[in-house]
């Protein structure tokens, strides 16, 4: 089954691009001790949550134990994120969603897992 989580929670294709304020990660946001901010300035911290959230109800409903998600986002990355100062800097860690799907007993791996994810579906 495929999901785009942002575009389930109404969110325009194409839209400005957006990173986790402050160096913060995905798991932050849940925490709700960070914000998601587009590069207008325009705050869609509600719009990833709610994008997390419908991606966990689907990942329950179909009895999803494997994720494989776009690395590099403020929602799907789960390698790596941007640091929230659209400079391009990368760092470690969760968006949004991946940390919500982990979080949900998820595993989670990046478009650069497919070889391992293949090899944990075949165990």
């Amino acid at each position: 089954m495929t999901i785009c989580p942002e575009m389930s929670a109404g969110m325009p294709v194409p839209r400005p691009p957006a990173e986790i304020g402050d160096g913060a990660t995905g798991e932050d946001v849940l925490a709700g001790s960070a914000r998601v901010i587009e590069s207008t300035g325009a705050d869609v911290t509600k719009e990833l949550l709610q994008a997390a959230e419908n991606a966990v109800t689907l990942a329950r409903q179909a009895g999803c134990r494997y994720a494989l998600l776009i690395d590099g986002s403020p929602s799907c990355g789960s390698d790596f994120i941007y640091d929230g100062s659209f400079s391009g800097r990368k760092q470690a860690g969760n968006g949004v969603t991946a940390a919500a799907l982990k979080a949900a007993g998820v595993e989670v791996f990046s478009d650069r897992e497919i070889e391992r994810l293949i090899e944990r579906i075949s165990e």
